[in-house]
C-alpha cells in the first residue's frame, strides 16, 4: 500500500483518500497510541478530516488539537528543493544546500557516496504539491477552525522557537 501510495506523492498528487483512511484506521486501533499520537500531513481533505471523525468517533477518541504551521510557499519551496539525500541506502546521510551542505558538492561526507534530489524534492513537483494544497487542503483551516481545535504557529525562524511554539499551544 505504502509503494501503491509513493506513485501518487511522486506526481505530486494527493494519495487516494481510500488508501490513506485504511492506513490511518488501521494504526489508530494499535494500543500503543492509547496514551496520545499526533497525525502529521493527514487528514489533508474535507473527506479525510470527516472519515477521521467517524473512524475516532467509533474507537472513541477525539481530537484535541489541530495544528497549522505557517509557512510561506516560496520558504517551503526553497527548503524542499534544497534537500540531498545519499545514494547508499545503507547510509542514507540528509544535506540541504543551504542550511546544510556538504563538504564536497554532491558527496556525501558519511560515505562517500553520490548525493541526489529525490523526485518529490524536485521544485516543480513541490509547486505541484502547493497547488493541490491550497485547493484541496486549505479548507481544512476553516474546518478545525469551526470546531474550537486549530492552533496556529508561525513556522519561519530558528526551529527550536518554532518547536517551543508547538509544545506552548498544545500545552
Amino acid at each position: 500500500m505504502g509503494l501503491k501510495a509513493k506513485t501518487y506523492m511522486d506526481k505530486g498528487e494527493l494519495v487516494p483518500d481510500e488508501v490513506v483512511i485504511g492506513v490511518v484506521e488501521e494504526r489508530l486501533g494499535k494500543p500503543d497510541l492509547d496514551k496520545g499520537y499526533m497525525l502529521d500531513g493527514f487528514p489533508r481533505t474535507l473527506a479525510q478530516a470527516e472519515a477521521l471523525d467517524k473512524i475516532l468517533s467509533n474507537q472513541s477518541k477525539n481530537i484535541d488539537h489541530a495544528v497549522l504551521v505557517d509557512v510561506p510557499d516560496e520558504e517551503l519551496v526553497g527548503r524542499l528543493s534544497g534537500r540531498r539525500t545519499c545514494r547508499n541506502s545503507a547510509c542514507g546521510a540528509m544535506f540541504h544546500v543551504m542550511f546544510n551542505p556538504p563538504k564536497k558538492e554532491g558527496v556525501c561526507d558519511a560515505c562517500g557516496s553520490e548525493l541526489y534530489q529525490r523526485d518529490d524534492d524536485q521544485e516543480a513537483t513541490i509547486r505541484e504539491r502547493l497547488g493541490v494544497y491550497n485547493r484541496q487542503t486549505s479548507p481544512l483551516i476553516d474546518f478545525y477552525d469551526k470546531k474550537g481545535l486549530l492552533r496556529r504557529v508561525k513556522g519561519v525562524g530558528p526551529i527550536d522557537q518554532i518547536f517551543a511554539s508547538i509544545e506552548k499551544v498544545l500545552g
